[in-house]
């Protein structure tokens, strides 16, 4: 039996909507991170991008566990000398809590050419509004 591949017009790609509120962080993000590479078909491939579309809602509902909310530190480095900017997840939660969800997702993701592609799949939304009903998404329960 031979092994057969996708190629890109064979690819079909499915929309899916993941409804954060109340779920932990890191267990939302790596099922994001296999919907979104396509490890749950069974066409994977490593070198092949068969993932679909994820849509996460409520981002700013989503759960940390024990003393996160307060201990967590994100990170991030303006360029400048003396530039690293630390902030604590309840800040980044009040200011931009999309931010949290997608680098939860990006550090389960490849640092690759694909990776960055597979990255753009996902779009997330801090309220439980979204802009993509056109693409009658379904619902992916975690």
């Amino acid at each position: 039996m031979k092994t057969t591949f996708l190629k890109e017009a064979e690819i079909d790609r499915n929309w899916h909507v993941v409804d954060a509120a109340g779920k932990p962080l890191g267990r939302l993000a790596a099922e994001v991170a296999t919907v979104l590479r396509g490890k749950h078909k069974p066409t994977f491939a490593p070198h092949v991008d068969n993932g679909d579309f994820v849509i996460v809602v409520n981002a700013e509902k989503v759960h940390l566990s024990g003393n996160k909310e307060d201990q967590k530190i994100y990170k991030h480095y303006t360029g400048y000398a003396n530039g690293l900017k630390e902030y604590s997840a309840a800040f980044i939660r009040e200011r931009k809590p999309e931010r949290m969800i997608r680098q939860a997702v990006w550090g389960m993701i490849p640092r690759t050419r694909q990776g960055r592609q597979v990255i753009r799949r996902l779009k997330v939304y801090a309220g439980s509004e979204h802009q993509h009903q056109a693409q009658q998404p379904q619902a992916l329960e975690i």
